[in-house]
């Protein structure tokens, strides 16, 4: 998933079904292709089955998903750990896994230029943000759904208004790991992970909804807000301007401030009468010039808050879930499009009134998809077929296509059903617990 272009098909579309189950469901059985009410019953039936199975299926996948996970959450003890060549081992299959449940999820993967050409055309803030890359081992983006909106954007302190179209992603999924502790060099950046509660080497994930494209840097993990040059200026200038006249009184009667002091320490002998009173005013002029720094230094700070709380309004309610809590989520989304994909594919098969190639039934249910629920998306109906044929419900006669009848589809798939059980009361264990046995 390196190739947000080709992830999203040659047309540029969106894979993602944006409909309820439910209500896709609903609309084929009313489609008017099924005969009768008994047919149409049958066909709920068999979506009910397919969903069974697929969700026993993804069940699977989800205690996978945790196991890979555990060693690498942000909030285990260090002593949980595997060796150096098991925690590699153990994190390509946390990114194999995740990988592959984000696409069954139909998310596309961010290219670093599709990043890079968000924040570059960033207008729906004012603030200005700093971060690095190099403190992530990885760092990676994935969004499902988008679409346009145009945004007002204050300038010159409310006096002018600007409106700009950005793209609004609908789901963002960040992944970020970070690094081990012998790749990290700097002790600012150790001291920085002691700070936020973050072990060296674990995995950060977050689920955001309704990012605009040019907001994608501000989600990083180690995000700071920064001085504009405007600011720096507006707030540097009066400093300057204002200190300078303190400065210039404090030059002249700083010498005396240090006589005066020796004598009270024992290294000058006298002081007159006239340099002690020029001492007090050098005194009243460094205190003045305490009290300037500080106040500036606190404009400063007021400054970089009023930024810091814009960028969290922006960010903090768009944040759904993070970490081990996203995969629940994230699985039953990947299961909810599979089953879709599933009901599709089986319906205009079974319906169709001859046997359809790939290209042909992709082609019949996009149009479906647009006419019924004025949704554009490029289908792509492989897994699905994948699936069905798995259960043995596909048949091909050269790139022709078939479903067998409801009542026999029935029988396989109650004996797919039956044949899970079995190898589940056969004890053969899951993947996750055998590749656990493995490392321990």
């Amino acid at each position: 998933m390196t190739d947000a272009a080709a992830d999203r098909g040659a047309s540029g579309r969106e894979r993602f079904i944006p409909v309820r189950k439910g209500d896709l469901l609903d609309a084929l059985t009313q489609h008017g292709a099924l005969g009768g009410e008994s047919e149409r019953a049958g066909f709920r039936e068999i979506c009910r089955r397919l969903a069974a199975i697929c969700h026993y299926d993804y069940f699977e996948r989800l205690e996978r998903l945790r196991q890979d996970y555990f060693y690498f959450a942000p909030d285990v003890d260090p002593h949980a750990r595997f060796g150096e060549a098991a925690l590699a081992a153990a994190y390509a299959d946390l990114v194999r896994s995740f990988t592959s449940v984000l696409k069954d999820a139909n998310f596309v993967e961010l290219s670093d230029a599709e990043i890079e050409r968000a924040h570059d055309e960033r207008k729906t803030t004012r603030v200005k943000l700093a971060f690095s890359r190099d403190d992530f081992r990885e760092v990676r983006f994935f969004h499902r759904g988008h679409h346009t909106e145009t945004i007002e954007v204050r300038k010159w302190a409310g006096l002018r208004k600007e409106r700009h179209p950005v793209t609004v992603y609908e789901d963002i999924v960040l992944f970020a790991a970070t690094r081990l502790v012998p790749a990290i060099a700097l002790r600012r950046e150790r001291r920085l992970l002691e700070r936020r509660r973050i072990r060296p080497g674990s995995v950060l994930i977050k689920y955001f909804r309704n990012v605009a494209a040019s907001d994608l840097n501000a989600l990083y993990p180690n995000v700071r807000v920064v001085m504009g040059m405007l600011d720096s200026l507006a707030l540097g200038v009066p400093a300057i301007i204002g200190a300078v006249p303190i400065l210039i009184n404090l030059t002249s009667t700083v010498t005396v401030l240090f006589l005066v002091i020796g004598f009270y320490v024992g290294l000058v002998a006298a002081v007159e009468h006239d340099e002690l009173k020029r001492a007090f005013a050098a005194m009243s002029g460094l205190a003045a010039l305490i009290g300037f720094v500080t106040r500036q230094w606190l404009r400063y700070q007021r400054q970089s808050l009023k930024y810091q709380k814009e960028l969290t309004d922006n960010i903090y309610f768009r944040n759904v879930n993070n970490n081990a809590g996203i995969f629940d989520y994230m699985i039953g989304m990947a299961e909810d499009q599979e089953c879709k994909e599933a009901f599709l594919a089986y319906y205009f098969l079974h319906t169709g009134a001859a046997a359809p190639t790939q290209d042909e039934l992709e082609r019949t249910i996009e149009l479906w998809l647009q006419q019924t629920f004025a949704v554009d998306i490029e289908f792509q109906v492989g897994e699905a077929l994948a699936r069905l044929d798995r259960l043995g419900l596909l048949s091909r006669d050269g790139e022709r296509l078939a479903v067998p009848p409801s009542e026999e589809t029935l029988t396989r798939l109650e004996h797919a059903w039956q044949g899970l059980l079995r190898s589940k009361e056969a004890g053969s264990g899951s993947p996750p617990d055998q590749l656990l046995m493995q490392r321990s």
